[in-house]
């Protein structure tokens, strides 16, 4: 561990008033396509998850249910946690804002931005929206014409007694650590808009909330508890240890990237970096504003009653279709649809016809020709298929580190399968081994090569499939141990190469059966 390159990765962390939709897992899959792919390349990654859980309308859904907060957040939690296992998410811890570590990390952060001079006392009074939790400004409710543009809500005139962060402070600070970070915010278009923001709208936060039972205690002033963004920032320190093992904090902090949705920029780029330097600690290197996923090109919410469950989608098909068409179809720093009928087209042409049609016709004509073994194969490398292999792999993997997911999965499936399926389909070896079975043979070997290929380049976006197409094969290098760089070129099996899969009647299950 001391030896490794460290990667921390976080998202953000929902309400748990109602089990998750398609938008939020859209976030998770990316998140957890980056950790995967990290950990191919030998880092130790630290992949952070979890529930925002000290929220007014998280304290009203309990009471609605007759049940104390915590328990219902408890069981919301793992509400969540199964629906994220479902869909293969390999987070690596999953923290809830009601925990213990955190209250006590929270505490210890606000007394010492408080401790540093950058809170004050006063009353605040605002546009304000039970739904985001949080205060508009004048200029949001005026565009807006009265209303929350995220969740289409009356805004409320409010007015109450407060603590103030004195966020317009940090003006200047903020400028300049953009300024000498320039990939803070990531995609660049994310970037502009926090820069105006900053220069022209920067004002001190209410950070306080009066009169409530549920929530942390401010410790200078036991009345209040802390806002809930306040507090749902800090998850990002106080799950690896902020507040009560500083050693593990220090290894891990900063965060390499969160990933966010681009609705809450503001709070991730404005907010949090100007309480980390209040408070002494490094921001973080890279906030990540993703696209919302709209369903029939509407916006997917809980208020607007269009909601998509991913149980629905992993149910009726699998979590590895799931995973696929978000992040193959809509574009991870911008936005995408989803439809049922897109959803039934892109699974046909791309796992159906494509990948899985390759799959079953080499491990079939392996078996059926060759009683599963192909002679001769030993200490020998397959013929190249592809050209520009390792520019291939080199395209790919620049992709996923900008979290191009969508190119990155357009280069595999056009430079690596189009290409052995339109070999397959030239040379035929279903015909071919019965004139030339040493020629077959030859082409055949070429075929798993590819198929090698290609499972080891989608492991970090279909984990499951990747591992079946693999341990299909005996291939040389164990699973669990493959990287990109063993993708790029290929090397001279280590006995004969032979069919591993599970066979029914001397085929393959279809890895993907057609949606009729």
């Amino acid at each position: 561990m001391d030896e490794q390159k460290r990667f921390y990765i976080t998202t953000a962390i929902d309400y748990p008033n109602s089990r998750p939709h398609i938008g939020t897992a859209f976030e998770k899959i990316g998140a957890d396509v980056q950790a995967r792919y990290r950990r191919m390349e030998g880092y130790a990654v630290h992949f952070l998850m979890g529930n925002d859980e000290n929220t007014v309308k998280v304290a009203k859904r309990a009471a609605e249910l007759d049940r104390a907060p915590k328990e219902y957040c408890d069981d919301m939690a793992n509400q969540f946690k199964d629906v994220w296992r479902a869909l293969d998410i390999s987070f690596d811890d999953f923290i809830q804002t009601s925990e213990p570590r955190h209250h006590a990390g929270c505490q210890k952060f606000i007394q010492k931005v408080f401790d540093s001079g950058a809170i004050y006392k006063g009353t605040y009074e605002g546009w304000y929206c039970d739904g985001c939790e949080s205060f508009k400004t004048d200029t949001e409710a005026k565009e807006a014409e009265g209303l929350c543009s995220i969740h289409k809500t009356p805004l409320v005139r409010r007015s109450e007694p407060c603590h103030f962060f004195a966020l317009s402070r940090f003006q200047e600070r903020l400028l300049a650590f953009y300024e000498a970070h320039p990939d803070f915010i990531q995609p660049e278009c994310r970037r502009n808009e926090i820069v105006t923001l900053v220069k022209t709208e920067l004002k001190d936060v209410n950070i306080t909330r009066q009169g409530q039972s549920w929530g942390i205690r401010v410790p200078f002033d036991p009345d209040f508890t802390i806002w809930v963004w306040f507090d749902a920032l800090l998850n990002y320190i106080t799950a690896i240890g902020y507040g009560s093992d500083e050693k593990r904090f220090k290894e891990w902090w900063p965060a390499d990237v969160h990933f966010i949705g681009k609705d809450i920029t503001r709070f991730h780029c404005a907010l949090w970096p100007a309480m980390l330097l209040a408070a002494g600690v490094e921001p973080p290197s890279m906030v990540f504003g993703h696209g919302f996923v709209y369903f029939k090109g509407e916006k997917i919410s809980k208020t607007l009653g269009n909601i998509v469950e991913p149980m629905e989608i992993i149910t009726k098909f699998s979590s590895e279709a799931f995973r696929y068409y978000f992040m193959r179809e809509c574009p991870f720093p911008g936005d995408g649809d989803f439809t049922w009928q897109r959803f039934a087209d892109l699974y046909n042409a791309d796992l159906a016809n494509n990948l899985g049609n390759l799959y079953s016709r080499v491990v079939t004509l392996i078996t059926k020709n060759f009683a599963g073994c192909l002679d001769g194969t030993a200490g020998k490398t397959p013929p190249p298929i592809h050209d520009g292999l390792a520019e291939t792999v080199r395209q790919v993997k620049t992709h996923i580190e900008a979290c191009q997911y969508n190119q990155a999965l357009e280069k595999i499936w056009r430079q690596v399968l189009d290409p052995a399926n339109q070999y397959t389909d030239r040379r035929e070896p279903w015909k071919l081994v019965k004139t030339d079975k040493d020629a077959a043979k030859e082409t055949l070997f070429g075929l798993a090569e590819s198929l090698r290929v290609a499972s080891i380049l989608i492991k970090p976006f279909l984990p499951r499939t990747g591992e079946t197409i693999y341990r299909s094969f005996h291939f040389t290098k164990p699973w669990e141990s493959v990287s990109y760089a063993d993708a790029a070129s290929a090397t001279a099996q280590q006995g004969d190469l032979r069919i591993l899969a599970q066979l029914e009647g001397g085929k393959v299950k279809p890895m993907f059966p057609r949606i009729e």
